[in-house]
């Protein structure tokens, strides 16, 4: 994409109208747009958070236990931030201004400069493209420019607490990044084709909730979690659609969740599990990392959990070494005495050995 020869150090300079810059005009368009509401919207996880409903259940001792919390209300201004973008985008010319430098009382400069990066950020990836450091660095305005990656920080950071995606950086010679799904969901965490918002972190926040409740989740405890965020069953959301479907149908077809009757239950009862993909692409301390981050905590100031994902990191950890050698000796035939060692894999390796070979 051509750069401009001059960066632009007043707020009210114009972006360039030529075609090569439609992408950077329509992305810095949508942060114009939602301007006001990004005030509103920052999210401060303190003060933001609810607890997971009967989490306290799970813990087996007698002392109050630290129960992880989610950014239930952080989803909502999201969800309201988008909306601006869509309903004002929609009546905006092409040419773009860039908002003009002012503080709004009482909040601080930086964060506010971060929140309209946080904008930028995920309408950029909502329309598929990439953010471009130029644009960036016109957002936030000259007089900062030396705070560039404090400020990209923070709004990374931020959208990685309610998203679960991560900034990466695509092209270093003309500086440009993308927003990464940390689970490897289809679309880069849309799930479904088109444009959209991730679906990441709603799956992240359901396999924290189905680790703290046991491993096991029943349907409506999930519900009455989802509730929080103002996310419900048959309401289509603006960044999750229909969340029913969302849940119980793909997220359920790509193997993240298993959703099951509740044996010998009349009337039938559901309950959430992690899915095999789950299991393979994240853990219960990956999982606890994140919901940690969100509580402004490490995972060790939630000691019952903490344990619990220790002896799951330890459990994964025996079982690759275990299946190392199964591993090395399909490139080879095995000892004899390394066959009497691996069971059952003696059998798969029985019928490669030559016809006129004893054990």
């Amino acid at each position: 994409m051509p750069r401009s020869k001059k960066s632009k150090a007043r707020g009210g300079d114009k972006c360039p109208q030529a075609q090569g810059k439609t992408q950077s005009c329509g992305g810095a368009q949508a942060i114009a747009a939602a301007e006001e509401e990004s005030t509103t919207s920052s999210l401060q996880c303190e003060d933001t958070t609810q607890s997971l409903p009967g989490a306290e259940s799970c813990s087996t001792s007698q002392e109050p236990q630290r129960i992880p919390t989610i950014a239930a209300a952080a989803v909502f201004s999201y969800t309201r931030s988008s909306e601006a973008f869509d309903g004002q985008y929609k009546h905006r010319a092409l040419a773009y201004e860039v908002p003009p430098f002012t503080e709004t009382p009482g909040t601080d400069c930086l964060t506010r400069k971060a929140s309209l990066l946080e904008q930028y950020l995920l309408y950029k990836y909502k329309m598929k493209q990439l953010m471009m450091k130029e644009d960036m660095l016109k957002i936030i305005h000259q007089s900062h420019h030396d705070r560039f990656a404090e400020i990209l920080k923070r709004a990374s950071e931020r959208i990685e607490l309610v998203f679960a995606v991560e900034l990466k950086e695509v092209d270093s010679v003309v500086p440009c990044y993308n927003l990464v799904s940390k689970l490897k969901l289809p679309n880069n965490g849309r799930v479904r084709g088109g444009r959209g918002l991730p679906k990441t972190g709603l799956l992240m926040n359901l396999l924290g909730m189905i680790f703290l409740k046991g491993n096991c989740a029943a349907e409506e405890d999930i519900w009455k979690y989802l509730g929080t965020m103002r996310v419900y069953a048959g309401r289509k959301h603006l960044i999750y659609g229909e969340p029913r479907k969302l849940i119980t149908k793909d997220l359920v077809r790509l193997k993240y969740l298993e959703y099951r009757q509740v044996a010998n239950s009349d009337p039938p009862r559901y309950e959430f599990l992690w899915g095999p993909k789950a299991h393979l692409e994240t853990s219960k301390m990956k999982v606890l990392e994140f919901l940690a981050k969100v509580n402004d905590a490490v995972p060790s100031d939630f000691p019952t959990y903490y344990e619990e994902a220790l002896r799951d990191e330890e459990e994964k950890a025996q079982g690759m070494h275990a299946a190392r050698p199964d591993t090395a000796v399909k490139v080879s035939t095995p000892p004899r005495d390394m066959l009497s060692i691996i069971i059952p894999p003696v059998r798969k390796y029985v019928k490669f050995l030559p016809p006129d070979r004893k054990i």
